[in-house]
């Protein structure tokens, strides 16, 4: 203790020589820019004309051609080999869920470790951190499904500036049904008990110009057959269309998807689980020109904080927000045995994996018949459900599609431009054409041939705004100490030396020199991350003055032994770890 009240002391005198990183611009350039000589995707066909140039200027795309006259002063950009992609456009997501294990208090509640409020008030203190994420992705466009009103003001201001994807957003959810744990002020989901209460919740919401309006139909459970709630679903989507907006309804159950079509929905979010359409479903999504988002990896998000399942990527690890992944390993501590008894049982019970597969079965074959059907599929994550990470969630949304049938170019065509089609978009944003919105990927690799070459991604223009993965997504000194936390948990010796410097230095406190070099760091740690199954490391505390963070620790190295108590100061360098302390 005398070491951690030391080095708090010591923090005071660093702090005033802490230096706080530069801001990338946030201005268009003054000058137009060239995009020389790439492998330009058009998403539409699933063709690629080579060596196309794009001309941009105030931050739309003037003219794409192979010999392009160029004006004086302009900026050129080199894609020679490299391919050019519209910006992705991830159909559903919810900015009022975090993807952390306490976001969702009407599935687990874990108020009492981490109060609700607390929860809400750090998505509003890092909303504009996870849009960040989601550019530094490749995804320009974000369509918002539902959440609290508070929400209408933040969209407004991140959509004005270049470093956040532009925003489509509804309000609170018109449900049929409404959770206990969101009976809070200003809920993200409000019960409409009869037909004039649904009007006027798509009322209240109109004041804030919504982008479009949500229904939240459930069946299930209700004691009502879905026939009876109609007449609440219907005066929402009427009055929906009378203030001419269109209507995006949950349905996860066949009967819902066809009551709330045949009423007028005009996006289904979410795939029936129970059933495979049927022809009537499809004549009446193609008669009323429906999308279809059938998020094919939600469900599982939740798994992984109960069992050793999930392997973390390179690509999340790089990219998710450090602290929400980190909340996948709190149920060590947590003391919480008969929550993740009940959960650990219940994903190892030959029913839950039997309804799984079922599930996941009927949600392959549903896209793979819409699909064909010639219906406007569109990918969206519903990224901020537990487990499902802002940012790094599409690129798995993606694979599961094609998992179920698509092509490379189908799912990259559901990921741009049919995006872009759901609220008529498709004039300004989702394929590279002249007059859209310059917002342009330039990839290192083809995602026609692999779609992890989107993990390739070098260069983003966002409506003009021209930056990069690094430069989008800083990281700052807690961030680094959280990442490698969250490797070290993982037992991930890659992910856990990347936030070091190659020439970190460990000591003892104060001054005793350990060992050097982050290959003295991986024969350190690699032999423990591979023997030692319990290993984990609670975090405690932590305080931050500039470029140094002080961690304080409660480690876990067996399941039959105390937790080691311990300190760790973390210095960091030119965007590194550079020296590390530990003292007990």
């Amino acid at each position: 203790m005398k070491y951690f009240l030391f080095s708090l002391f010591l923090l005071g005198t660093i702090a005033a020589n802490s230096q706080s990183s530069n801001s990338d611009s946030i201005l268009l350039p003054k000058q137009p820019v060239l995009i020389l000589g790439g492998n330009l995707i058009d998403v539409e066909t699933g063709n690629v004309r080579e060596n196309s140039s794009l001309l941009i200027e105030n931050g739309l795309i003037k003219k794409i051609g192979k010999n392009l006259k160029v004006p004086d002063n302009t900026t050129v950009i080199d894609a020679k080999g490299k391919w050019l992609l519209p910006g992705l456009i991830d159909s559903h997501i919810h900015l009022f869920q975090s993807g952390s294990i306490y976001t969702r208090p009407d599935g687990i509640n874990l108020a009492k470790y981490r109060p609700y409020e607390t929860e809400r008030q750090w998505l509003r203190d890092n909303m504009g951190d996870l849009l960040r994420r989601y550019l530094a992705c490749g995804i320009t466009t974000v369509i918002d499904i539902g959440g609290p009103l508070y929400q209408f003001p933040y969209r407004d201001r991140f959509n004005k500036l270049y470093t956040s994807p532009q925003i489509l957003m509804t309000g609170p959810l018109v449900s049929t049904y409404q959770p206990e744990a969101f009976k809070v002020d200003d809920s993200p989901i409000i019960k409409a008990n009869t037909p004039e209460e649904a009007r006027e919740l798509v009322r209240r919401q109109l004041a804030y110009k919504p982008d479009f309006i949500k229904v939240w139909f459930i069946i299930r459970g209700m004691g009502k057959p879905g026939e009876e709630m109609i007449p609440i679903v219907q005066a929402a989507i009427d009055e929906t269309h009378k203030n001419g907006l269109k209507l995006a309804i949950h349905t996860q159950e066949l009967l819902a998807a066809k009551l709330g079509v045949k009423y007028g929905a005009d996006f289904l979010v979410h795939s029936p689980e129970d059933g495979i359409i049927d022809d009537e479903l499809i004549d009446l999504m193609r008669k009323n020109k429906v999308s279809y988002g059938p998020t094919m990896i939600v469900n599982r998000g939740i798994t992984g904080f109960f069992s050793d399942d999930r392997k973390l990527t390179p690509y999340e690890f790089a990219n998710a927000n450090p602290y929400v992944l980190g909340t996948l390993f709190d149920f060590k501590h947590l003391p919480e045995p008969e929550i993740r008894k009940r959960y650990t049982s219940l994903l190892a019970s030959p029913e839950f994996q039997a309804r799984s597969i079922k599930r996941d079965s009927i949600k392959r074959v549903n896209l793979k018949k819409v699909w064909n059907a010639g219906i406007n599929v569109v990918a969206g994550t519903d990224a901020g459900n537990p487990g499902t990470f802002h940012g790094t969630s599409f690129l798995d949304e993606l694979k599961a599609m094609q998992g179920a049938g698509l092509s490379t170019a189908d799912v990259l065509k559901s990921a741009t431009i049919n995006g872009a089609k759901i609220f008529g978009k498709e004039a300004q944003i989702g394929s590279l054409a002249e007059g859209k919105l310059a917002n342009v990927l330039i990839l290192k690799q083809n995602p026609l041939e692999n779609i992890d070459a989107l993990t390739s991604l070098e260069t983003i223009v966002n409506r003009g705004f021209i930056t990069t993965p690094e430069k989008i997504r800083p990281d700052s000194p807690e961030n680094l100490a959280q990442k490698q936390l969250n490797a070290y948990n993982a037992r991930n010796i890659d992910a856990f030396l990347e936030p070091y410097a190659d020439d970190v230095e460990v000591y003892t406190f104060p001054d005793k020199l350990l060992y050097k070099g982050k290959e003295a760091m991986r024969k350190q740690y690699s032999g423990m991350f591979e023997k030692t199954r319990n290993l984990h490391c609670e975090l405690v505390n932590r305080i931050v003055v500039g470029s140094t963070v002080i961690d304080h620790e409660s480690v876990t190295f067996a399941a039959d032994k105390e937790p080691v108590k311990a300190v760790a100061i973390y210095k960091v360098e030119a965007g590194k770890i550079a020296k590390v302390y530990f003292t007990r």
